[in-house]
C-alpha cells in the first residue's frame, strides 16, 4: 500500500493531542492522509485559572478549544466519546473513564475504527506518559479496541524519557518556574530511549503545533502562571521549533532500531 491512510489519534483530554503529537497530525494532514481525532473526555476536571473554573463552563470551553486545535492541525474529523474525566488529584472520580471496564471504555473506539476503516491508531505508552489514570486507560482501552477491530498499525505516542528528564533538570535549576516538578518523578514515565521506534521530524509544522497550543487557552491558564502549555507558548518561535520539532512513538510489533521518520512505514 502507498496511501493515503486513515489514522485515528485517541486521546484522553483536549490539549493532549497538541502536546504529544500536534506536529505529526499536522504533517500527516498536509501529506494528504485522513486524520481523525478521538477524545475520551471533555477534560472538565483539568486544572485551569479560577476564571474558567468558576464559570461552570469549563467542559464547554474545552470542547470549543478542541475544535480550534483540530482545525489548526488539519484534522478531518473530531469525535468526542463523552466519558467522565477521572481527574488527577486523589482517587479517580466515580464513573470516571479510568474506572470503567475495558470493554465499556473501548466500545465507541471499536465502532469508530470499523466505521473509518482505520489503517492506524495512536494511543499512549503503558505508563500513560506521566501517569494520569485516564492516560493509562487510553493505552489499555486503545490496545483492546485495535485487537477487536483488526487495526493493523498501533503506535504509542510518547516522549523519549531521557530528553524530558534533561529538560526538567533545567527547569529545576530555575527557582520558581515549576517548583512542584521533579526529575525523579519521571524515572518510569513515558518511554525509554531503547524502546523508541519512530522519531518524527515536525519542524516544518511547528507553526501549526503552536496554533494548536494557543487554541487551548483554558489549559494554558493558571492563577500562578505555571501551566506547561502557557510556559511553552512564551518561548520565541525559533526555540519552540528547536525544542518541540520532534515527536516520538513506539510501534507495536516492531523491533526498535534506528528510529524511523515515517509513522506509516509498516503499511507501505
Amino acid at each position: 500500500m502507498t496511501g493515503p491512510f486513515t489514522l485515528i489519534a485517541f486521546h484522553a483530554h483536549p490539549d493532549d493531542e497538541a502536546l504529544l503529537m500536534g506536529g505529526t497530525l499536522a504533517r500527516l494532514a498536509a501529506e494528504g492522509h485522513r486524520v481523525v481525532l478521538a477524545v475520551a473526555t471533555d477534560g472538565e476536571a483539568g486544572a485551569a485559572a479560577a476564571s474558567y473554573r468558576d464559570s461552570g463552563q469549563l467542559a464547554a470551553h474545552r470542547r470549543t478549544e478542541l475544535d480550534r486545535s483540530a482545525a489548526a492541525l488539519g484534522c478531518a474529523r473530531v469525535v468526542r466519546f463523552g466519558f467522565k474525566d477521572s481527574g488527577s488529584a486523589g482517587p479517580a472520580a466515580e464513573g470516571g473513564f479510568s474506572t470503567l471496564p475495558v470493554e465499556a471504555a473501548a466500545a465507541p473506539l471499536i465502532e469508530l475504527l470499523r466505521a473509518e476503516q482505520a489503517d492506524a491508531l495512536t494511543i499512549y505508552d503503558p505508563a500513560g506518559g506521566y501517569g494520569h489514570p485516564d492516560h493509562r486507560q487510553v493505552y489499555t482501552a486503545g490496545k483492546y479496541a485495535a485487537e477487536q477491530a483488526g487495526t493493523r498499525l498501533v503506535l504509542e505516542a510518547t516522549i523519549d524519557r531521557r530528553l524530558i528528564r534533561r529538560l526538567i533538570r533545567i527547569v529545576e535549576a530555575i527557582p520558581g518556574i515549576l517548583p512542584a516538578v521533579k526529575a525523579s518523578a519521571y524515572d518510569d514515565a513515558y518511554a525509554p530511549a531503547a524502546a523508541i521506534t519512530h522519531r518524527v521530524d515536525v519542524r516544518a509544522y511547528t507553526d501549526q503545533k503552536r496554533q494548536s497550543f494557543a487554541a487551548h487557552a483554558s489549559q494554558a491558564s493558571s492563577d500562578d502562571d505555571a501551566r506547561t502549555l502557557g510556559l511553552l507558548l512564551k518561548l520565541p518561535p525559533w526555540l519552540f521549533r528547536r525544542m518541540l520539532g520532534r515527536e516520538w512513538y513506539v510501534e507495536h510489533g516492531r523491533t526498535p532500531g534506528r528510529p524511523l521518520d515515517d509513522v506509516f512505514a509498516s503499511l507501505r
